[in-house]
């Protein structure tokens, strides 16, 4: 993707925060040269050792998974908060653009082959995207019904080669101009707005 200097992102605490934050992301492969995204949710793993890992499922009626044969690199996209910016908040001449962070994650996929391995993922997801509620939903894999709901996926790792990380929040301003977008957004109605000024005031 197009990255200015002063728009690159390259703290990890920040970056896995917002893939944490916003772990439905889109999968990119390219067979024959032609892109195929699919839309997943993913659970990013760190590792101090190396960049980490994606971990996810689709489908198994869904074709991407075969593309991971070709060894191919595998890209995945991952949307932050995003917000409208008009020049009227500036105090010095400006025009209309729009703030936003974005990451992009390579890395080479691997299908999850292992029966026990896919349904600890599961368990995992499920665990992370059900924390939030007083009573918490468990996947109940037993018996017929597991091998029948673990037949219907396939799972994949993706081991993490680079980062790319675009956090576009008016540093091209001047002081006095990012805090009027700032001010702006965090009065904003749009939820996603008030998201861009908690990101443009980090770490505050």
């Amino acid at each position: 993707m197009y990255l200015p200097e002063h728009f690159t992102e390259t703290d990890p605490e920040r970056i896995s925060q917002l893939i944490d934050t916003n772990p439905f992301g889109m999968l990119v492969t390219s067979p024959e040269g032609v892109p195929f995204i699919s839309h997943l949710p993913f659970l990013l793993e760190r590792s101090s050792a190396s960049g980490g890992k994606l971990l996810g499922h689709m489908a198994r009626a869904n074709p991407q998974w075969r593309h991971f044969a070709s060894g191919n690199e595998v890209l995945a996209v991952f949307h932050g908060p995003h917000a409208y910016v008009s020049p009227a908040w500036y105090s010095s001449p400006g025009v209309p653009t729009w703030n936003y962070a974005v990451v992009h994650v390579r890395g080479k996929p691997v299908l999850i082959e292992d029966e026990s391995i896919l349904e600890s993922l599961l368990v995992r997801l499920t665990r992370v995207h059900e924390s939030q509620r007083p009573e918490p939903w468990e996947p109940d894999l037993a018996g017929e019904r597991r091998a029948k709901l673990l037949g219907m996926i396939a799972g994949f790792e993706i081991e993490i080669t680079a980062f790319q990380a675009k956090f576009k929040l008016s540093q091209n301003r001047p002081a006095d101009d990012r805090l009027r977008v700032i001010d702006e957004l965090g009065r904003s109605d749009n939820q996603a707005g008030v998201e861009v000024a908690r990101l443009m005031s980090w770490p505050a």
